[in-house]
């Protein structure tokens, strides 16, 4: 159970601006030593990145943290590094029909990047490159659509696994909808049919919160904890009937993938602050259940998933954690012989909870938020190796399938970083701040008024 600290974003100062410092030095040799055509970065392996291949969903984190660390430095050397990597490699990614991941690939890079140009902080002439390109995109990523004709009548954004396959982290990847619509895009289907991404959106948050988000009501055996999220939810293809949950990164079905969980976290917060910021109308009954949906993560993360310090262990199932006794009364510890954490999901979910703590005015996830923080941006946790390649380090990425290195010595991956954790981290801090700062509050829809 997360034991939050009474803090102010600007009691976080030093360690961000510390923070930034490791992070310039770990874009810089990721730039010196991994070139494009070897694929994305996704994980380090004794502290250098590596390609795992899967999707190619990761290499707009590495263009979108130069963009981030730019941001919040004002170091032209990675607003060239960020734009020339957007620009020259992530093109391609616009026009992707194969995954679910056009909000991390294209909102990190083209979206970034069109924030710094409409703050005036990045050339004016990549406007318009970055807002077609971001209409191209979401338009794209609209048309993965499988309806759902006896389930609420909706529909959701299939995983690169199938049509059947719905992932809670898709949630996240919403904003690139968002986005394309505040951009006046919508998808022509057949007969010139012309779909609202913002109806495509809503859509999916709500099959997303009925389906992938449990609220202790007994849909099954094992939902008896309220906000507990399942990884994927399978769709029978011939009616569009929710047959059952699943997982591809968790350990069960049954049991919360932490990631999963602060995917969910933090795509209910921000598509709250999307909505309210929106020009038209929306029906108050989506508010409503997307509110829901991010409180009942939240809680479950603050009261279940994460350890004392804020950082949870990679699934709450994990059977290892049955010779942990204790684990979650103390704080996460990464070196011990039986279950990885995963700092990546701590990274996440504290946006999430800083996010949802502004939008309810609740003081408790706000806290929550800033502790996790607190934790992340100081050791064991922050590389301070500057051979090391990772900024955030005990970041796990497939633990059913082996993926992560295991240093000799150690019986769970440790020690190392992903490009999502260091990415999200870096948007953790940029967001804590321009609070302490008082400047622009930080969305993904543009700069705001604090």
């Amino acid at each position: 159970m997360l034991r939050p600290k009474q803090l102010t974003p600007a009691d976080l100062l030093p360690k961000i601006e510390r923070l930034w410092q490791v992070s310039a030095t770990a874009i810089e040799s990721i730039e010196a030593s991994f070139a494009p055509s070897q694929g994305s970065p996704v994980c380090t392996a004794e502290g250098r990145y590596a390609t795992r291949r899967w999707t190619e969903w990761t290499q707009g984190f590495r263009y979108g943290s130069a963009l981030l660390q730019y941001d919040a430095t004002g170091d032209e050397r990675f607003l060239q590094i960020g734009r020339n990597g957007t620009l020259g490699h992530m093109v391609g990614h616009l026009s992707h029909t194969g995954v679910h991941d056009h909000g991390f690939t294209t909102v990190s890079t083209f979206g970034n990047l069109w924030r710094l140009v409409r703050a005036g902080r990045a050339p004016a002439h990549l406007l318009e490159t970055c807002e077609l390109a971001i209409k191209v995109s979401g338009a794209v990523q609209a048309a993965r659509w499988r309806p759902t004709p006896t389930v609420d009548a909706g529909g959701y954004i299939y995983s690169f696994n199938g049509p059947h396959s719905l992932f809670v982290d898709t949630i996240r990847s919403l904003r690139v909808l968002g986005l394309a619509h505040l951009l006046g895009q919508v998808l022509m289907g057949e007969a010139d049919a012309r779909i609202s991404l913002l109806d495509r959106l809503i859509g999916h948050g709500r099959i997303t919160a009925l389906f992938n988000v449990y609220y202790g009501t007994g849909r099954d055996t094992y939902d008896t904890a309220r906000g507990r999220t399942a990884h994927e939810s399978l769709f029978n293809t011939n009616d569009g009937g929710y047959r059952c949950p699943s997982t591809q990164q968790g350990y069960s079905p049954f049991s919360t993938w932490t990631r999963g969980l602060a995917w969910a976290m933090l795509g209910f917060a921000e598509q709250l602050e999307f909505l309210a910021a929106l020009p038209e109308p929306v029906d108050p009954h989506h508010v409503e259940l997307f509110t829901d949906a991010a409180r009942a993560t939240c809680d479950f993360y603050l009261a279940h998933a994460a350890a004392a310090d804020g950082v949870p262990y990679w699934d709450t199932g994990a059977p290892g954690l049955a010779h942990l006794d204790g684990w979650a009364d103390r704080p996460a510890d990464p070196y011990n012989a039986y279950e990885p954490v995963d700092s990546s999901a701590a990274a996440i979910g504290a946006q999430g909870l800083l996010r949802l703590g502004r939008v309810l005015g609740d003081e408790r996830y706000t806290q929550g938020g800033l502790t996790v923080a607190e934790t992340l941006f100081d050791e064991p946790y922050l590389s301070v190796d500057p051979e090391h390649q990772g900024l955030i380090l005990h970041s796990v990425y497939h633990r059913p399938n082996g993926w992560d290195h295991v240093a000799p010595g150690q019986q769970v991956p440790n020690g190392e970083s992903s490009m999502w954790g260091d990415y999200h981290a870096r948007e953790l801090a940029l967001y804590l701040q321009r609070l302490a700062a008082g400047g622009p509050y930080y969305t993904f829809f543009g700069d705001r008024d604090q």
